[in-house]
């Protein structure tokens, strides 16, 4: 065949997965949902919620997926928050209609967009300076919307957020002077609380950040100031944060995955989430007899919280990522062979996410659903 008559080059990418694939068939490096897990994830965290009389608001930036955030609200969820403003558009697209924006926002470019977006939504968001709250009632004004303002307080994270109710108090009369925002509540999230291994040690720092927004709460109570709703809270404090008395609203977002960094704490037994997600990879070298080489690396999966654990396989290390590949040392155990496909428990899911087009949901061995990553990359 001369390459005047030999077919024409495929454009299209075949897909990594169709539905009823069995999931060793799925090409690699590609994320897995197991949706047995992921649907008891999802439920038991909103039978928890429910018990303690507490809205739940999962995070969106976890999954950046459309079709969780629609399981979620399913079951019960009052609605999602997401971390940047374009990341919520996918969502707004997809039908959810309660949209919280956990953060603050900058830029008439973003003001503008939000108040577009409140048009087709219920949108709120966080302030922590009066700027914020000048250019969030221009752009609303502009627009002919309304929005919800929430005022961030610093519960000890020492990132975002107010630090006392006097500068809630002042913002809140920046706010009230402008008819189209409405005072929600506070935000009071503490991100470095969920990551500590010990229960106990968990337990008490929850309780020291409760305290600290408690604390605002009364002396916004004396200065005759309410806060309708304190959100806050993230999957390894919500245990805590459900049953302290004052979050009406929580966060928790990698529950419904339990990546590996959520894995190594410590949990009691009722609130112990299952792993849900896994990247597949698949042996593409055994040319050393202590290790094989997979084809998962840095382009795959993040490893800001450590490097990902492989499934099932106790013998095995993944013990570094490269661009394109990754080394899994055998230690003594039963080498892979050529071709075989393992199964990755990632350590951090938000930014793995993000390096990914689909989910391809599994059920019983067979790919069941492919779901679309459809905010990945939406950072602005």
């Amino acid at each position: 065949m001369t390459a005047a008559s030999a077919p024409p080059l495929p454009l299209v990418l075949p897909p990594a997965a169709r539905i009823g694939d069995p999931v060793a068939e799925v090409d690699t490096p590609a994320l897995l949902l197991e949706l047995d897990a992921f649907e008891r994830n999802v439920a038991r965290m909103q039978a928890a919620a429910d018990a303690h009389g507490v809205a739940l608001r999962p995070h969106a930036k976890a999954h950046k997926c459309p079709q969780i955030a629609l399981a979620q609200i399913a079951q019960g969820a009052v609605g999602i928050c997401c971390q940047k403003l374009s990341e919520a558009l996918p969502f707004v697209q997809a039908g959810v209609q309660d949209i919280h924006i956990s953060n603050e926002i900058v830029g008439s470019t973003k003001a503008a967009l939000l108040a577009q977006l409140a048009l087709h939504a219920r949108f709120s968001v966080c302030v922590d300076h009066a700027d914020q709250v000048t250019a969030l009632a221009a752009a609303t004004a502009a627009a002919g919307s309304r929005l919800d303002v929430f005022v961030e307080i610093n519960i000890g994270q020492e990132r975002c957020g107010v630090s006392d109710a006097d500068a809630v108090l002042r913002l809140l009369e920046r706010i009230s002077a402008r008819g189209q925002l409405h005072f929600r509540g506070l935000q009071a999230y503490h991100g470095a609380v969920q990551h500590l291994r010990g229960h106990a040690d968990r337990r008490a720092a929850a309780q020291r950040a409760a305290a600290r927004t408690a604390a605002v709460i009364q002396a916004l109570a004396q200065a005759g100031v309410a806060c309708p709703v304190v959100t806050g809270g993230g999957s390894g404090s919500v245990e805590f944060d459900l049953s302290s008395g004052v979050y009406t609203e929580v966060q928790p977002g990698s529950y419904v995955f339990m990546d590996g960094d959520y894995g190594r704490n410590e949990y009691a037994a009722a609130l112990r989430f299952e792993h849900s997600l896994f990247l597949a990879t698949r042996v593409m070298s055994v040319e050393r007899a202590d290790r094989v080489v997979v084809d998962a690396g840095l382009k795959s999966l993040a490893v800001d919280s450590g490097l990902p654990t492989v499934w099932g396989e106790p013998s095995l290390e993944y013990a570094a990522a490269n661009d394109e590949h990754g080394l899994v040392l055998t230690h003594g155990g039963t080498r892979p062979a050529l071709g075989q496909q393992l199964l990755l428990v990632p350590g951090h899911c938000d930014p793995t996410l993000n390096l990914h087009d689909e989910l391809v949901c599994v059920r019983d061995g067979f790919v069941e659903d492919l779901w679309p990553i459809s905010a990945r990359g939406l950072s602005r």
